[in-house]
């Protein structure tokens, strides 16, 4: 439900930061977060400050900050928590302190999204599947986890390599890797880490596993029992929810900017 009508009466009436964040949990509520996550209203000098301009990143770094700020954005609005470990400190001095000093410092709140926008519909997963050009069929994940993976059928098999290059290039990654090799059909999706995913994805059927990262040890192992594992990175496998992220603020009347965070280049 589209909250902008609430606001275009009045151009000086604006969602606040926490009215704002009341918007995105009643779609990605808490209960769908992992027991061990951290994320929500990571930051914010006054949660009653009016949001008229966000800037959308997947993570909440100091460069992300410091553009924020320059551009006079009330909020950053991230998927992978800004705080996630205990902070030793809240000084320039240690990597997370600065953050959060340059997060007050430039008077921008912050709030990210975590484990409930994988789970989540419309989030990380489904988007990743919708940027590849395919509709989910079904989820697919572990009793452990909340996180849901997503999985969708080709209209025909076609050798592992082949779609791995067509992911990469969908993707914009400048590399993928590739663990066994035969025809897939059925694919199983993870934005981000994909190891723990690899059991669940045996088990549902699937003929590859689609994620950004996976350790070799767990790729070699689902290898030889017939899955292969594409590795398109935890950037890039992710990055595509932040258009979804975009257009839930613009649903409620707030302009915005989608932010690359990503530093990585292949060499």
């Amino acid at each position: 439900e589209s909250f902008r009508h609430l606001f275009d009466s009045d151009e000086e009436n604006h969602m606040t930061v926490y009215e704002f964040y009341k918007f995105l949990d009643k779609i990605y509520p808490k209960e769908l977060s992992c027991p061990w996550d951290n994320d929500g209203i990571m930051c914010s000098r006054d949660p009653d400050a009016s949001v008229r301009k966000v800037l959308v990143s997947l993570d909440a770094t100091e460069r992300a900050l410091k553009y924020a700020s320059e551009g006079e954005f009330d909020l950053l609005l991230t998927h992978h928590p800004m705080i996630f470990r205990k902070l030793e400190a809240v000084t320039p001095a240690t990597l997370g302190g600065n953050r959060a000093v340059a997060a007050f410092g430039g008077d921008i709140s912050v709030i990210s999204l975590h484990t409930r926008l994988d789970a989540g519909r419309g989030g990380v997963n489904d988007s990743l599947v919708e940027k590849l050009g395919y509709t989910s069929s079904e989820t697919f994940g572990d009793d452990e986890s909340l996180e849901l993976g997503r999985i969708f059928e080709l209209e025909s098999p076609i050798g592992a390599e082949a779609f791995s290059l067509s992911v990469k290039e969908k993707l914009g990654a400048q590399a993928v890797r590739l663990t066994g090799c035969k025809a897939v059909k059925r694919i199983a999706v993870v934005g981000g880490a994909g190891g723990d995913f690899v059991l669940p994805a045996i088990l549902s059927g699937a003929d590859m596993l689609l994620c950004g990262e996976c350790s070799y040890n767990a790729a070699q192992d689902a290898a030889e029992q017939g899955l292969c594992v594409l590795e398109a990175g935890h950037y890039h496998t992710e990055f595509p929810v932040c258009r979804r992220l975009l257009s839930l603020a613009e649903e409620c009347g707030i302009s915005g900017e989608i932010f690359e965070s990503c530093d990585h280049i292949t060499l």
